[in-house]
């Protein structure tokens, strides 16, 4: 018995077909027959290339590669057609409709005896801007290495133009340079189809001159041409260019001449990204002209160089490029080091390194690398840390560096205060998220706590453990308002305040703290500006540093406070880069005590910081310093060395107003009470739970809301008066403020009383500026909250 199989007859797939296959796809996809024909393209080589769905089916697909690689596209189409081979793969071009090339890496797949396809699969990737990036790399590593290896200045701007040219059209090219004794340019560079070098130009209005004058670079098209023309900015000199292209060629002290290359029949031949290109070509090119001026002076002039050298601020040496020997040296060096002339001309290169410095200079030399940073010793044996310049030259006769070396000890200080400012700035963020969240659960333990003690008996068991308790949330809400202060967070009551009268008022606290032992010095100056900030605060301040100097003098010492104004100017600034020049009021706290090591100062005001053994400090006191003075717009620097006391400068911007009297707040023995109607908004359930039981347990009554459009919702549909509304400055979709200013506009009346376990400094500005608005920081206790709603509506009828 036989089985007979029979197998369906397969039908090629038409276009239609093909269609929504290949075009979900990026890439470029054509199929072509035998005889190189295109059978049909996807969306994406249309769209790339610029043609229309029409215009290519049926022409031969190697009409559209670049003249230079028909050739070889012809070669892999033969192979693929005799069956010599399946794949094929190459890096081509492909012409566009508007004329431009893109570059493509092309795969090829036969499937010429499939009867389902019958056809050559073509995939292009577009590599040309990848294409494009390896070409400028190419071209700048080319500049360099000619800089580096080419004296002679024709040479090197001959290899520059040879570069240039794998990149961008550069066939009409040259380089301009200024002379400002004459005010002409001259040509040292020109290749151009149509012109010849002209001779020695004055600058006139071509636009040479008109990138030169401006130190723009700038692409010049046929329309931007006619209209600086128009403006008088230029006009016409040689052959007329649509597309024209010029770039400055600037060193780091001046602009001394023009890199230009020019198209005269396609005024597209240029876009933004060959003029950056052209921009970065000229700077080298510009560097390396003013290198060999330079380097020509040196040769044609030693007694100059001489001079130069011998007065270059500096420390500078001339050695022997091969056994790097010293050769000469210069005043700076002599000075600063400490070495004699003779000590140094016994040394080479190698023994000025520090111990440890690992940079490899012969190695740099032969790369010629001209700049790197090294380790250096003194002859006293105190290490620097320097940035190296050297370059290569020809002295009496002999190849050698000049090498010059620079102390960027300074600067590097500098970027660590940066780092540092910086750092500080994240990690009071993050402490200020915390201490804020940390504040809602705060408020819930402090208020159930008293919730409790009003019920229970007094003496009871249960009420003492409460009261401890309550006790534990205390010391815990000391510690986040410190972490607020630290973070910049925290609700300031700023008002214009003589900043002597504080200190005058803690000089009688102060020794309490310190102890016999301790002798301390207050200097206040008679006309010491105003400054704008928060007493309590202030007074806080000055007592953390006062503990902090106490502690660093376990043997008795001295602790001296001043006051005095200081004009901080640009001078200041550029030793301490984070302060703004102007007018100060000076607060410094300095002590005998043993001082700091640096790596202690990089550290003393992150928060939980402390060099005191386990149970003798939090770590706050430094990082609520820094908080308070960064919040009140000031600034803080210390200064110390181990062994020789510490200074804490603080400056705080001075005010040209009177100082403020602060009224001393009245209390009543008894809680106050109401009937009135309350809005509560608060997000966080617990706290709002506890505000509500304090609310109602003075006789108010009360309407609660979890967000902002909740409260909008509720007193709208309200009937009744609404008092007051006791809202979270900071709730998700609608911060408190926007809340009390939209009720507002319905319900004139209404007071506000804002709950925050921190403010932003804009909304706590906004809310000291409106005398209608209350603050209340968080954890608050039943009497605050209904002292504070007393007094808002209070002042409510009083009005």
């Amino acid at each position: 018995m036989s089985q007979r199989n029979s197998s369906p007859t397969t039908v090629p797939l038409s276009p239609d077909q093909l269609g929504p296959l290949l075009d979900s796809t990026r890439e470029l996809l054509a199929l072509v027959n035998a005889e190189g024909a295109i059978l049909f393209v996807n969306e994406a080589f249309t769209r790339v290339l610029g043609f229309s769905a029409d215009d290519l089916p049926g022409s031969p697909i190697d009409a559209l590669f670049h003249p230079k690689e028909v050739t070889a596209a012809r070669e892999h189409l033969r192979r693929l057609v005799d069956g010599s081979a399946t794949t094929a793969s190459d890096r081509c071009r492909l012409r566009c409709k508007d004329g431009s090339w893109r570059w493509f890496d092309a795969t090829a797949q036969s499937y010429l005896s499939d009867p389902a396809v019958q056809a050559i699969i073509l995939r292009y990737s577009d590599i040309t801007d990848l294409r494009r990036m390896e070409a400028e790399r190419q071209v700048i590593s080319d500049i360099v290495h000619a800089l580096n290896e080419t004296a002679n200045l024709d040479q090197l701007l001959s290899g520059i133009h040879q570069a240039l040219q794998k990149v961008l059209y550069a066939e009409n090219c040259f380089v301009a340079l200024h002379d400002p004794d004459t005010q002409t340019f001259t040509f040292p560079f020109f290749a151009d189809k149509f012109d010849t070098a002209p001779p020695p130009q004055k600058l006139h209005r071509t636009c040479t001159a008109y990138v030169f004058r401006t130190c723009r670079a700038m692409l010049i098209s046929q329309s931007e041409f006619d209209r600086l023309l128009e403006k008088g900015e230029v006009e016409l000199v040689g052959s007329s260019s649509p597309c024209w292209l010029g770039a400055p060629l600037r060193t780091p002290t001046a602009t001394i001449g023009v890199l230009v290359v020019q198209h005269y029949e396609n005024e597209n031949a240029y876009d933004k990204r060959d003029l950056e290109f052209l921009d970065s070509v000229a700077g080298h090119i510009a560097l390396a002209i003013e290198r060999r001026r330079a380097e020509e002076a040196l040769r044609t002039s030693e007694s100059m160089f001489r001079l130069l050298f011998a007065h270059n601020p500096l420390p500078t040496w001339v050695i022997d490029h091969e056994t790097l020997k010293i050769l000469q040296v210069n005043d700076a060096a002599i000075t600063q080091y400490s070495f004699s002339q003779i000590e140094f001309e016994n040394m080479s290169a190698a023994d000025l390194r520090a111990d440890g410095d690992q940079a490899p200079i012969r190695q740099f030399i032969r790369e010629g690398r001209q700049q790197w940073q090294s380790k250096h010793r003194k002859k006293d044996g105190k290490i620097v840390d320097v940035e190296i310049i050297s370059h290569r030259l020809e002295y009496a006769g002999r190849a050698v560096l000049l090498v010059v070396a620079q102390d960027i000890g300074e600067r590097h200080q500098l970027e660590e205060q940066l780092r540092q400012a910086q750092k500080m700035e994240a990690v009071g963020r993050l402490a200020g998220g915390v201490a804020h969240d940390f504040n809602n659960l705060l408020m819930v333990i402090k208020g159930h706590s008293e919730l409790l003690l009003n019920t229970l008996p007094a003496g009871d068991h249960i009420a003492r453990k409460v009261e401890q308790i309550d006790r534990s949330a205390d010391r815990a809400t000391s510690l986040t308002r410190q972490l607020l202060a630290f973070s910049r967070m925290q609700v300031l009551q700023p008002r214009v305040m003589d900043l002597n009268a504080v200190v005058e008022d803690m000089g009688k606290l102060i020794p309490r703290l310190i102890g016999e032992d301790v002798d301390l010095e207050i200097h206040t100056s008679s006309d010491l500006g105003r400054i704008r900030g928060d007493a309590s605060q202030m007074e806080q301040v000055i007592m953390n540093l006062v503990v902090n100097a106490r502690d660093a003098m376990p043997n008795g010492g001295r602790l001296f406070i001043e006051t005095s104004n200081a004009d901080l100017d640009s001078a200041y600034q550029v030793t301490h880069p984070i302060v703004k020049p102007g007018r100060y009021v000076l607060l410094a706290v300095s002590d005998s005590g043993v001082g700091m090591d640096p790596e202690t100062q990089a550290r003393i005001f992150e928060p939980f910081f402390t060099t005191k053994e386990q149970g003798k400090g939090t770590g706050l006191g430094l990082s609520t310093v820094y908080g308070v003075v960064k919040q009140s717009g000031g600034f803080i620097w210390v200064y110390s060395e181990a062994g020789k006391g510490t200074c804490f400068k603080i400056y705080l911007p001075r005010v040209d107003q009177p100082a403020e009297k602060i009224a001393t707040p009245h209390r009543n023995a008894d809680v106050p009470r109401g009937t009135e109607t309350v809005l509560l908004a608060e997000d966080e359930q617990d706290v709002r739970e506890v505000a509500r039981e304090f609310l109602e347990s003075g006789g108010y009554t009360v309407l609660q809301a979890q967000n902002g459009a909740e409260a909008l919702r509720i007193a709208a549909g309200h009937s009744g008066s609404i008092d007051l509304l006791v809202t979270d400055m900071v709730m998700p979709g609608m911060k408190g403020q926007e809340l009390a200013a939209r009720l507002q506009q319905q319900r004139h009346a209404l007071r506000v009383i804002y709950m925050s376990g921190y403010s932003e400094h804009a909304t706590a500005e906004a809310a000291h500026a409106n005398s209608r608005l209350h603050l209340l920081t968080k954890p608050f206790s039943r009497s605050a909250i209904l002292r504070a709603v007393r007094e808002s509506l209070t002042a409510a009828r009083e009005l």
